[in-house]
């Protein structure tokens, strides 16, 4: 009997600024990601990553792997897997292409009308996030992205836009991925142009405060205009352990964690805790509160928390005494009993059961892992069927990760759905190249841009298809 509830919903993730291409096609306006061609995401404690000022033929983003174009036959592939859910996002700029229109783009309104009845008839329910580190640019130059309070109104006019359009057509929404990200990729997460190492702290957790506002208006208008939606936030996810059992260390490792449960915490109980009003008392950093602030964030809380879930870290009260983990995204001590992969990402799947416990048990709300994957320099080889990838490596990272997930149903914890990051090969957001793989679909696109953009089921195409028929019962078949 399978540990998975029977109308558990298994499918796949991607973003719309990694994969959808066209980003000049229909009206579509530029975004953040447009302008940022080699890596994106600047290591943290770093200075800005590279900004231009128009779009640059290396910027494999630009033309992603056309699924604008392909989407039809890239859906018939996800619907041979058996997906019961999709996750994409929406490009704020194929809407309102510079932000602060007044009215949209309807040529942008009809392709995601045209996805969306192309996922309905194949049974898919699209999960949809609103933000997917796609703020217009215009929004970003002209008014210094969420550091300017005007862009509540922007994101209101777009939200209420789609949620309209849309609303008999997508049930689950999110409204920024990745929030807490913002502290440490300002620019990628929050459209904030201010460089990195000029970003004072009153201003970032002032930019924190007014998405958290949005992401609370935009759950009001939801539940408006669909009573029957459900939204939810969306948080990077990242346990962090102790160096030693030391009383300092174990400090240092909750308050690390505190950066990340700060988002939860406002999404999902509505009012600042306790922790970071401590915070921001000692950093003298003073957020100002519009009138209406306080009781938008208590009464229009999330109906379901997401998360991404890649690796854990490990802090100290002393780090400059430890190694480096090289490959952690936001920064932490190398852990010595875990492997990594080629991107220097420590694997931990226990660490999914151990964060999906605490999510629930701190909230009591139903979860949704709706990232989690490994990225990995994928090989096409020839196979009996045409090309393939053997990647072995990747069905047993995900096995091992989802027999984690069974435990914590077991644990009884509530999740809704699984979707694995990348389904298709797509743009890495953080590193910005092609080589750096996820999906069970190999794309052939190749760093420097060159390739037919061909599709090829890898070997864990198969695999995860019938992990799916089954609901999850082959994982704990040899």
């Amino acid at each position: 009997m399978s540990k998975f509830p029977k109308d558990f919903l298994w499918g796949g993730a991607t973003a719309a600024n990694q994969y959808e291409g066209a980003y000049n096609v229909d009206g579509k306006g530029l975004s953040v990601q447009d302008v940022t061609p080699k890596g994106g995401v600047p290591a943290p404690g770093k200075s800005s990553p590279v900004i231009t000022e128009e779009p640059t033929p290396d910027n494999l983003k630009l033309e992603g792997i056309d699924f604008y174009h392909r989407y039809k036959e890239d859906i018939a592939l996800f619907a041979e897997m058996g997906f019961k859910v999709y996750r994409t996002s929406i490009a704020w700029t194929r809407i309102f292409p510079n932000g602060d229109e007044e009215k949209p783009n309807e040529a942008g309104l009809q392709f995601y009308d045209d996805l969306f009845d192309e996922l309905a008839k194949y049974g898919i329910e699209p999960l949809v996030t609103l933000s997917h580190y796609e703020t217009p640019l215009h929004l970003a130059r002209q008014y210094n992205g969420w550091a300017n309070r005007d862009l509540i109104g922007f994101y209101e006019r777009y939200v209420r836009t789609v949620f309209t359009r849309y609303k008999d057509k997508v049930k689950y929404w999110l409204t920024f991925n990745e929030v807490n990200s913002v502290l440490h990729a300002p620019f990628m997460s929050g459209g904030i142009a201010t460089p990195p190492e000029e970003l004072s702290q009153q201003d970032l957790y002032q930019a924190v405060h007014h998405e958290l506002v949005a992401s609370a208006l935009a759950t009001k208008i939801g539940h408006q205009i669909n009573p029957d939606f459900k939204i939810g936030c969306m948080v990077l996810a990242m346990p962090a352990y102790p160096m030693t059992p030391k009383p300092e260390d174990v400090l240092a490792a909750r308050l690390f964690e505190n950066q990340n449960y700060l988002f939860s915490d406002l999404h999902a109980r509505g009012k600042y805790p306790n922790y970071i009003k401590r915070f921001f008392k000692e950093n003298d950093i003073n957020i100002q509160f519009a009138p209406g602030d306080e009781e938008l964030l208590a009464e229009h809380t999330v109906d379901f928390i997401s998360f991404s879930y890649y690796m854990s870290v490990v802090q100290a009260h002393d780090p400059e005494n430890y190694a480096t983990g090289a490959g952690n995204i936001l920064g932490g001590i190398s852990n010595p009993y875990l492997e990594s992969s080629e991107w220097g990402w420590q694997v931990d799947p226990v660490g999914l059961r151990l964060v999906l416990n605490a999510f629930y048990d701190r909230y009591q709300l139903p979860l949704f892992i709706v990232e989690n994957g490994l990225g990995a320099k994928d090989v096409l080889v020839d196979g009996a069927n045409g090309p393939t990838v053997e990647d072995d490596y990747r069905i047993d990272y995900l096995k091992q990760h989802l027999q984690q997930v069974g435990e914590a149903l077991e644990d009884g914890v509530e999740l809704w759905g699984y979707t694995t990051w990348g389904c298709i090969d797509l743009v890495s957001a953080s590193t910005a190249e092609m080589s750096k793989r996820y999906g069970f679909i190999y794309v052939d696109r190749n760093d420097d841009g060159t390739g037919s953009l061909a599709r090829y089921k890898k070997k864990s195409f198969a695999w995860y298809k019938e992990v799916i028929a089954t609901n999850g019962e082959s994982l704990y078949q040899d």
